[in-house]
């Protein structure tokens, strides 16, 4: 699980093509908090998944890139599964989970 770090490596992830997913979350929300661990233990054990993401209150200026760009209204936390260039699920709060990752994956391969 990696962390955007730019605009740029943001951009050029998408543009690659393949399969992206990401997960906007705030380091102060208790529910974010959570969504993060079903995260980092979805990643942890499917590491073929080309996994990021970013902190919202570090990085506003890309959270709002994404929502602008793909005109999904942001939420936090929110995970973003990207695949050929553009958005093909998102979740966010208490349904970003172990096994909706892992449904959403394995129905986008």
């Amino acid at each position: 699980m990696k962390k955007f770090e730019s605009h740029e490596a943001f951009d050029q992830e998408v543009k690659s093509g393949g399969q992206l997913l990401v997960l906007k979350h705030s380091s102060t929300c208790p529910v974010s908090g959570a969504a993060y661990e079903e995260y980092e233990s979805f990643v942890k054990e499917h590491k073929d998944v080309n996994a990021y993401y970013l902190v919202v209150q570090e990085d506003r200026p890309l959270s709002n890139h994404i929502a602008e760009t793909f005109h999904i209204k942001h939420e936090s936390p929110q995970a973003i599964l990207f695949n050929k260039g553009d958005v093909v699920w998102h979740a966010s709060h208490w349904k970003v989970t172990y096994d909706s990752l892992l449904r959403v994956i394995e129905e986008n391969k």
